[in-house]
């Protein structure tokens, strides 16, 4: 059994959803997480909230800081979880579930956390 990370993108972090639709969404999402867990599949998870984040790049050789990210990227990180799988496409039929997909443009990326076996 492999270890798999579900990166959570949303096409647009700037769009403002209402409380009530926020707590919809939240239900939703815990919801799908329970069915993962009750498989026992399920080993962790965050969200990635905007407020105190950095960004770090390098610019003319030397690292840049700055707030963010922010409204000069259309795609954000929203968060992740990890799950256990017997193979990436069981980690793919996890991903399928997961209610970030309701929203135009989103998406979930799936990769196999490397456990020492220099695979980056």
């Amino acid at each position: 059994m492999e270890e798999y990370m579900l990166i959570f993108r949303h096409q647009d972090g700037n769009a403002v959803a209402s409380p009530e639709q926020i707590q919809i969404w939240m239900k939703q999402t815990m919801d799908w997480i329970g069915g993962i867990a009750a498989q026992n599949k399920f080993v962790a998870g965050n969200g990635l909230p905007f407020a105190d984040a950095r960004v770090v790049r390098t610019k003319n050789s030397k690292p840049v800081v700055t707030n963010g990210p922010f409204g000069e990227i259309k795609e954000t990180l929203g968060g992740y979880i990890v799950v256990k799988a017997s193979s990436i496409d069981e980690a793919v039929e996890f991903a399928k579930g997961s209610p970030v997909l309701q929203g135009e443009g989103n998406s979930v990326e799936v990769r196999r956390i490397a456990k020492g076996d220099g695979i980056h």
